[in-house]
């Protein structure tokens, strides 16, 4: 997968799994990391799927319908990159927090829901439900923070308390932060995650 690898100055820190929106690319997300922790090391990833000549991390068959072969396919793929990765540049392949906006947090809550050690946490901007009626595997331990967006047309509220409440079932920690906004990334929430970040970090 094409990708930007940036090692850190403090590597007892999460690394970073940076996943772009509908296309978007590996260089989209670098600021936010920067943001949360600029002593983190990052991968950045490239979708591997092309819409209409922009790049995505699995194909759908409409706005907001997904094709769950695919996804599920493209997020083990995504899992077997992240495991030679972590060999390739030495970093610990348990330690990996996912930064991802819209498609790119649609992928990264997919990780979660189909790989129990895929990620020790993620940090989702938009996301939706990747998908429903399947079995989540145990998330104990593992923290996440949806950003979520009041007036989203994409992805409405209703499932950002979804997507929410199914990780809670599988134990995993979750805050939800509301914007008055719609489906735009925003400074305001990347600052808050930040904020949940450090504090993740030093509880």
């Amino acid at each position: 997968m094409k990708h930007i690898f940036q090692k850190g100055k403090d590597l007892t820190k999460p690394t970073f799994l940076l996943l772009h929106g509908t296309g978007g690319n590996e260089l989209d997300l670098l600021p936010l990391a920067g943001m949360v922790d600029d002593e983190a090391s990052y991968l950045s990833v490239r979708g591997n799927v092309l819409e209409n000549g922009m790049p995505r991390f699995f194909r759908r068959i409409a706005e907001g319908v997904f094709d769950e072969e695919d996804l599920v396919f493209r997020t083990n793929e995504l899992n077997q990159f992240l495991h030679e990765a972590a060999q390739e540049y030495g970093f610990d392949r348990n330690n990996i927090l996912a930064i991802g906006y819209s498609n790119g947090a649609n992928i990264a809550a997919s990780l979660l829901f189909h790989h129990q050690h895929a990620l020790k946490g993620a940090i989702l901007h938009h996301p939706m439900v990747p998908r429903r009626g399947n079995e989540l595997p145990d998330l104990s331990g593992k923290s996440v923070f949806i950003a979520a967006g009041t007036n989203d047309p994409i992805c409405s509220p209703m499932e950002s308390k979804e997507l929410q409440a199914l990780l809670e079932k599988a134990n995993a920690s979750v805050e939800l932060h509301w914007e008055n906004r719609g489906h735009q990334l925003t400074r305001e929430e990347v600052e808050m995650a930040a904020k949940w970040y450090r504090k993740l970090l030093f509880d």
